[in-house]
């Protein structure tokens, strides 16, 4: 059994290993001239082929479009793998070049995996509105004599 503060940090450490491995991707296989150069010839290796499809993805802002769709997804079934994969995808999406709609189904994401995570930690009903939190709380305030 996992700890309970692994398991609620897991999910963010796992969003910085995506966004260090995205990193690696642009910073290391897309942008240095020499791999540019050594993939433009015809016959070059498998993975100029899959670059090529990562350059392709940015060009289209194919990534940018799968991260705001993740996170309409999480918006609407609140669910917490959904909201983690719209983070990790617009996380993706904001190194690869597609800044707008990464940004923003990055900010989506984490928003609404905090909100999950926060209303796990208070025991609310998933729907509840952020009044009834601050109501839970003082109903369970002890008056001080």
């Amino acid at each position: 059994m996992m700890p309970h503060a692994l398991r609620r940090s897991l999910p963010w450490l796992l969003l910085v290993l995506v966004a260090l491995a995205a990193a690696w991707l642009r910073y290391g296989l897309i942008e240095p001239s020499a791999i540019v150069q050594f993939c433009a010839g015809r016959g070059g290796p498998l993975w100029c082929s899959a670059r090529q499809w990562l350059v392709l993805g940015f060009l289209h802002d194919v990534y940018g479009i799968v991260a705001l769709l993740a996170a309409a997804a999480a918006l609407l079934w609140r669910h917490p793998g959904l909201a983690w994969l719209a983070a990790a995808l617009g996380a993706f999406a904001l190194e690869l070049y597609c800044f707008e709609a990464g940004a923003l189904a990055l900010l989506l994401g984490c928003l609404h995996l905090l909100r999950l995570q926060a209303q796990t930690l208070s025991r609310l009903p998933p729907g509840a509105p952020p009044a009834e939190q601050h109501r839970q709380r003082e109903r369970e305030v002890a008056s001080q004599p």
